[in-house]
């Protein structure tokens, strides 16, 4: 699939801010199944650079200030993408069972063996504990391959917790959500993600974009395409494979991965502090616009 991924955040204020520095997680990343062909970033007021560098986990981040008094901002990226589709052909691969996964990645000595690890311990927004292992342990029987223990896992996930915004916030703690059983995309792959490092397993928070599809005979919405979260699991000699609770799926084409890290702290869209402003407002307008179809 190939895209043009539009993304605009607009910030109004009552009163001038003197001074704002920003940093964004909004280019795609290019890895084995997605490549970005072309990124551009444009900023309303114009800031007099943008720097532009590479975090732990191989992101771009954007860095801009601007310092000259604005009532408004608004940040637009746009993106060319080209997906293709190799999470259900990886997991058909697959029947290494979890624990013999488990065992790998805590013994690896390997270049990537430091970030593996990293990703099986507690992170700012993610805890590891008893609570996580026993929601996982339904799943996870003795001699399980993992692809089919993390899909169980997934579809447990997807069934037992209501999707309602109205429920939490993005500072909500994932105990919350496992009391309440309720929360958005980012509480579900932060609470997955925590049965599965409390395993044992490495796991990783995505941020990215999912393609909506318009109902039979109905016109697509402009903009009515959202950003999104889900989880990457190491699953051995296969590599990364992406999973989405939300949706009870294997992540396919439809999904365009901006960034990972170890939760949503590390791939935020757009984290910034200001002065001044008085009372704001943002507005979001995400749209995902498919400019061949598969064939």
């Amino acid at each position: 699939m190939q895209y043009r991924v539009t993304h605009t955040t607009k910030y109004a204020y009552s009163e001038p801010v003197p001074v704002c520095h920003n940093k964004l997680h909004l280019a795609p990343r290019t890895h084995f199944n997605q490549r970005c062909s072309d990124f551009r970033l444009l900023v309303i007021p114009e800031p007099a650079a943008i720097v532009s560098s590479h975090d732990y986990f191989g992101n771009r981040t954007d860095y801009f200030s601007l310092t000259d008094a604005h009532r408004g901002l608004s940040v637009t990226a746009s993106s060319s993408m080209e997906v293709i589709d190799t999470g259900e052909l990886l997991a058909m691969h697959v029947d290494t069972s979890w624990e013999a996964v488990q065992s790998a990645t805590a013994s690896l000595h390997s270049d990537d063996a430091l970030e593996l690890q990293l990703l099986t311990f507690a992170s700012d927004y993610i805890p590891v504990g008893e609570a996580y292992a026993d929601y996982a342990r339904p799943s996870f029987a003795a001699d399980r391959a993992i692809v089919d223990a993390i899909t169980d896992l997934t579809r447990r996930i997807h069934e037992e917790f209501d999707y309602d915004p109205r429920t939490t916030n993005v500072s909500t703690p994932v105990e919350q959500v496992l009391a309440q059983k309720s929360g958005v995309c980012q509480d579900f792959a932060h609470f997955q993600i925590a049965c599965l490092r409390s395993v044992g397993l490495a796991a990783r928070y995505v941020s990215g974009y999912l393609r909506t599809v318009p109902p039979a005979g109905k016109p697509r919405l402009v903009g009515a395409d959202a950003s999104h979260a889900w989880l990457s699991v190491y699953c051995g000699e296969v590599g990364w494979i992406d999973f989405d609770p939300t949706n009870n799926t294997i992540c396919g084409t439809d999904y365009i991965t901006i960034a990972h890290g170890r939760d949503y702290g590390d791939v935020c869209p757009i984290q910034g502090v200001f002065l001044g402003g008085g009372d704001h407002s943002m507005s979001v307008y995400v749209d995902v616009e498919a400019i061949e179809t598969e064939k």
